[in-house]
């Protein structure tokens, strides 16, 4: 199948919503309970619209327009969430010192495992490093997990994120450095 990458604009945001919505319902079912997935969309997981204002959020798309992949990078503080996620943090980070953030990566379950993530994270990747970044920051989901260690990040110990409704749910934060070119 034929994909594009571009960049995501505000009109992808109805979509995008529901993409999300599906893509951890269906590939975090294994990982998390579906009471957890729900109350992860009321602040964790969903659309932020700073990335896609900053033009740091991608979609890819199908050959007939269908967008069945997100994610992006940030130059800002906030380490993940929705727009509605309270403690955001939308101050800039200095490339010299802090980690460019590797944000909300979320794939339509009948085009998982083709090499999409992968492809959203290089460019993400490579868009952050051509400003400065020398090192990626994210919050990994648990599935999420397995691509970003391929891709050789390094996972932390696992952290309990509350929830609403007294539940949590388990996040993996994760660092990657930039290898320094031999001369």
């Amino acid at each position: 199948m034929d994909y594009q990458l571009r960049l995501a604009v505000a009109a992808d945001e109805p979509v995008l919503r529901d993409l999300i919505a599906r893509s951890i319902r269906e590939l975090g079912a294994v990982d998390y309970t579906s009471e957890q997935i729900e109350a992860a969309l009321l602040g964790a997981f969903g659309v932020d619209t700073a990335l896609i204002r900053d033009q740091t959020y991608f979609v890819i798309e199908t050959g007939s327009g269908d967008i069945v992949g997100c994610g992006g990078w940030s130059r800002r503080k906030t380490l993940f969430g929705s727009d509605t996620r309270e403690s955001r943090d939308d101050s800039w980070l200095d490339p010299a010192v802090d980690a460019a953030r590797i944000r909300a990566f979320f794939i339509d379950s009948r085009h998982a495992r083709r090499g999409l993530g992968r492809m959203l994270l290089e460019r993400c990747e490579a868009e952050a490093a051509g400003v400065g970044f020398t090192e990626f920051a994210l919050m990994a989901t648990l599935p999420g997990k397995r691509l970003y260690e391929v891709c050789g990040y390094a996972g932390n110990a696992p952290i309990e994120h509350p929830l609403p409704g007294g539940l949590s749910i388990t996040f993996v934060p994760m660092t990657k450095r930039l290898r320094k070119p031999v001369s």
